[in-house]
């Protein structure tokens, strides 16, 4: 009987190997990315922003003068010295992503992982040029939790030798060359991709190699440059690695392709990346025809940092036009636009303060345990995550209702912010959304804590409370919620609300019936003035309904409702 069980647990695992490893290499045919079996695979992704390259503005710092890498890295030292900075940048490291992490992007439904990486991890000394077997060993490691969840890795160089923009974003230093200034830094970049391609090879996990993060340079017209370096990366990987797909970004933060076309490589897909834009055909007709004109495949391989209304449209888009997408990013410090917001202790504000020239100088102590603390944080098991990006992203593009963001029971109270996962006219209406305007305008939500919505939530000063109360109400939205009604009867309404005007007008229906009157809400003399006011006999049935709020008109915040049996 024993013998039995490990023939049948061999056999089980041996039919678990054939199977994980049985979609084969990601490649292209025509205009479609497909696996080993000759399936089309409309990749989903999420990228791994600010983990081995820092991006100033997702730890908060100013951008002007932390706003790349080694500036970060700098200001820090000059607080607590290099070697507790060694120390601090490992517990950084260790902490943003861990196994947990890939688990958890693989159950929200995410098919790939996009890996921004920098040359300087992988690259240890440049005369003799000698690899980082660390720094490999990040990425082996990442790679060990993608196979385990059966989601592709692909590879961004993300900072390369010089940086390929003069942006924070590439960590470029504006002391130094940059990568077209600089043949050294040129020949750098593509013997790193050779030792990459080298290593990886026989990788069936590895989705692809995304040659270089959002060129921007002024390269002429036809980008003769940024081709003539693409042809040289492509060509030393293809010496080593004939399997993987090469990702190609255009010029000016990957939305410029002149020059480009027609394609050096036959197993190659053309990568454009998109914010703020209207989630319009007419945004992404250039690269449709760049895809109609070249027959190469596209995939949009960053966007996101706006409201979850703006990603649905957008995934709709993509997906309407069979491209494959990829999310920015995952985690950043208390953030709604990401799955995940790591919280930023009390002190990373005086932190902030002194940095931005508006505080004074900390002691190394306090720097040090100041930062120890936020990078503690960032471990998975410490940040809050947001059900409603990865709603917004899956469930909603084919799933046109509401559902619970918690479970609501009468008699009980309902905290306002807690309103129906969905879209937007399906869970919630506001009247600013989205933000189609350019970097900066972030006009969807005022008070940008708590939800990702068009809906305005702010820290609440009242008290019970959930920590959060509804804002900046205009006439014509409205908020949904599912309920359960416990037992059926007579119930009076108690709205927890402040306002420093007598204009506030409220209504409330459940399943589409009115169930009060037109309700003026009067002045509590101060928007920091929480009263509670009462409408009295409202009869509710047992059982599970629809409750909406309508706002007739604004000018109050409202911190929650509750229905008590009488």
């Amino acid at each position: 009987m024993n013998f039995r069980k490990i023939i049948s647990k061999i056999f089980f695992l041996l039919f678990s190997v054939s199977i994980l490893s049985a979609q084969g290499f990601l490649h292209t045919k025509d205009k479609a990315i497909i696996n080993g079996n000759g399936e089309e695979i409309l990749l989903k992704g999420i990228g791994l922003g600010g983990w081995l390259v820092q991006e100033g503005y997702m730890l908060k710092t100013p951008y002007s003068i932390m706003g790349a890498e080694h500036a970060i890295r700098r200001e820090i030292e000059k607080l607590i010295g290099i070697e507790k900075t060694e120390e601090l940048y490992a517990i950084y490291h260790e902490n943003y992503v861990k196994e947990i992490d890939i688990n958890n992007i693989a159950d929200w439904g995410f098919n790939s992982i996009r890996l921004p990486m920098h040359w300087n991890k992988l690259i240890s000394q440049t005369n003799p040029l000698t690899f980082s077997e660390a720094g490999f060993q990040t990425i082996d490691s990442l790679l060990n939790w993608c196979e385990k969840n059966k989601i592709y890795l692909i590879l961004d160089l993300h900072a390369a030798s010089g940086g390929q923009s003069d942006e924070p974003i590439s960590d470029y230093d504006k002391t130094k060359l940059s990568l077209w200034e600089s043949e050294e830094n040129k020949t750098l970049t593509v013997e790193l991709w050779k030792e990459i391609a080298k290593r990886y090879v026989d990788k069936e996990w590895i989705g692809g190699y995304d040659l270089i993060n959002e060129p921007k340079w002024n390269l002429g017209e036809s980008n003769k440059a940024l081709r003539e370096l693409y042809i040289r990366i492509t060509d030393s990987i293809r010496t080593v690695d004939t399997n993987h797909i090469v990702f190609i970004e255009g010029n000016w933060f990957a939305t410029d392709f002149n020059g480009l076309a027609p394609a050096w490589d036959e197993n190659m897909v053309y990568s454009f990346h998109r914010y703020w834009n209207p989630n319009e055909q007419r945004t992404i007709q250039n690269i449709i025809d760049l895809r109609d004109e070249t027959n190469v495949p596209l995939w949009l391989g960053e966007t996101g940092e706006n409201s979850n209304g703006w990603f649905l449209d957008c995934v709709e888009l993509m997906e309407k036009n069979n491209i494959g997408w990829a999310w920015w990013p995952h985690k950043k410090i208390d953030n709604i636009a990401g799955p995940l917001s790591a919280p930023m202790v009390p002190n990373y504000q005086t932190l902030l303060d002194y940095w931005r020239g508006s505080g004074s100088k900390p002691t190394e102590e306090f720097a040090y345990e100041t930062l120890l603390a936020q990078f503690e944080n960032l471990e998975y098991e410490k940040c809050i995550y947001q059900p409603g990006i990865v709603d917004a992203l899956f469930r909603q593009v084919d799933d046109k209702t509401s559902k619970p963001f918690k479970e609501h029971i009468f008699p009980g109270i309902i905290y306002v912010s807690e309103y129906d996962l969905g879209s937007r006219l399906i869970a919630y209406n506001d009247l600013d959304f989205d933000n189609t305007k350019g970097l900066g305008n972030a006009e969807w939500n005022s008070g940008k804590v708590f939800r990702n919505d068009g809906v305005d939530i702010e820290k609440c000063t009242d008290s019970p409370t959930n920590g959060f109360n509804i804002s900046w109400i205009e006439p014509g939205e409205w908020l949904k919620y599912s309920v359960k009604v416990k037992q059926s009867g007579t119930y009076n309404l108690v709205i927890r609300y402040s306002a420093k005007t007598s204009d506030g007008k409220v209504l409330f229906m459940l399943d589409d019936e009115n169930i009060s009157s037109n309700i003026k809400l009067s002045t509590t003399e101060g928007l920091q003035n929480w009263r509670s006011f009462t409408v009295p006999e409202i009869n509710l049935t047992s059982g599970e309904h629809e409750l909406e709020i309508k706002f007739l008109s604004g000018g109050f915040r409202l911190n929650y409702i509750e229905f008590v049996l009488r």
